[in-house]
């Protein structure tokens, strides 16, 4: 009886919380305490695990800047990389893609520690800077991203490429495609409408300047030609291409682009969308609320003019924003906000971050940790998910 009464008392002190109340909280958690709470119960873990879930955290989730950050490597000017220490915690791509078969191998390969990367990411909160972890190490660069997967070199395999989400940590070799050089090749990543399926387009040029295309859809991991953009079109891939409005976007220069080049991922055709006015050396265009955006310079005015492109048909623009920037006139555009909208930028300069709030009209200079960000880094805006392909 006193047993039956006990139970019954723990009851009454955990009432019962319908499951969309449960979801509802737990999709507010922070990243940590979310994959924390997985393995919390059963029930826990399949909601967490639901498409449903998935998808809703994804709509929650705020983007970071994704980098990486050379491991225990040193050089004369320490502006140009991060040191960090050897993390005893951290799990190498490597390793957990070729398990233990690979064991001498990576014995020899890892001893140089300058070769090692930590994957982390920036993220912007209260006008403040914070660096996060996900205690992942990797020797390839970061190729391309889309909704929280990120694509990896494979080093262990010349051309090799990796899809993994580094916050659940799964991850899948993909086969190889096309052998092209680092300066010659461009990689875009993104999802289809249509069929659901996450797509690689994989853009490569041969000495007479012609570009071929191959793409690899996830789902059955094969390679296969399609028609690339036309001769003469996109003459430099130094600028990663942009997902938005159901396209990859590349500027084709890094100076007086009338044009960019993009190519529709339902269709697989390429076509050229011309830009309300010539690019100058610190425009780029942008995701921006799903929509393209193409932020550029008017260093006559001291100015930065905000243009956006709703949809593929017509190609028409329309200037969105007019920010006044006084002499400030280095500010590189690196992402918007997909929650607040506001628009981060760097300065070319001090590699200092500013974000612009649209609402109050106000720039603002993000404060930062000591050494927190290294100056000469590649970002990649990225969304901590749960995704899977």
């Amino acid at each position: 009886m006193e047993e039956e009464k006990r139970k019954q008392q723990e009851i009454d002190l955990v009432p019962y919380i319908p499951k969309d109340c449960v979801s509802n909280i737990l999709v507010r958690l922070p990243l940590e305490a979310l994959q924390r709470s997985r393995f919390v119960c059963k029930p826990w873990y399949n909601l967490i695990n639901s498409t449903k879930f998935i998808d809703d955290h994804l709509r929650r989730s705020e983007t970071v800047l994704l980098f990486l950050s050379s491991i225990q490597k040193k050089l004369s000017d320490s502006r140009m990389v991060s040191i960090l220490p050897e993390n005893p915690k951290a799990v190498s791509v490597e390793a957990k893609l070729y398990h233990a078969n690979s064991a001498i191998v990576f014995d020899k390969l890892l001893v140089d520690r300058a070769s090692k990367f930590s994957i982390q990411f920036l993220e912007l909160k209260n006008g403040k800077c914070q660096i996060g972890e996900y205690n992942i190490s990797c020797l390839g660069n970061i190729r391309a991203t889309c909704n929280g997967l990120i694509l990896l070199d494979d080093k262990m395999k010349k051309g090799g490429l990796v899809i993994m989400n580094p916050v659940t940590r799964k991850l899948m070799p993909l086969p190889l495609g096309t052998l092209s050089s680092r300066h010659d090749e461009s990689y875009g990543f993104a999802l289809s409408k249509i069929s659901g399926e996450y797509k690689v387009v994989h853009l490569f040029q041969d000495y007479l300047g012609y570009i071929s295309c191959e793409i690899l859809n996830i789902g059955t991991r094969s390679w296969r030609e399609v028609d690339g953009p036309a001769f003469g079109l996109l003459r430099w891939f130094g600028y990663d291409p942009v997902f938005a409005i159901g396209a990859l976007h590349w500027t084709p220069e890094i100076d007086h682009s009338d044009h960019i080049v993009s190519m529709e991922v339902d269709s697989e055709r390429f076509r050229q969308i011309t830009l309300p006015k010539s690019s100058s050396t610190y425009d780029r265009i942008i995701e921006m609320s799903g929509f393209l955006g193409f932020v550029s310079h008017d260093d006559e005015f001291n100015q930065i003019d905000v243009w956006i492109l709703k949809s593929l048909l017509g190609d028409v623009w329309s200037k969105h924003r007019r920010i006044i920037t006084g002499c400030i006139l280095d500010m590189i555009p690196l992402f918007s906000l997909r929650i607040t909208g506001e628009l981060v930028f760097k300065r070319d300069e001090d590699g200092s971050i500013y974000v612009y709030d649209f609402q109050f009209h106000r720039m603002t200079k993000v404060e930062m940790m000591k050494k927190c960000v290294p100056f000469a880094v590649s970002y990649f805006p990225h969304v901590n998910s749960l995704v899977s392909w």
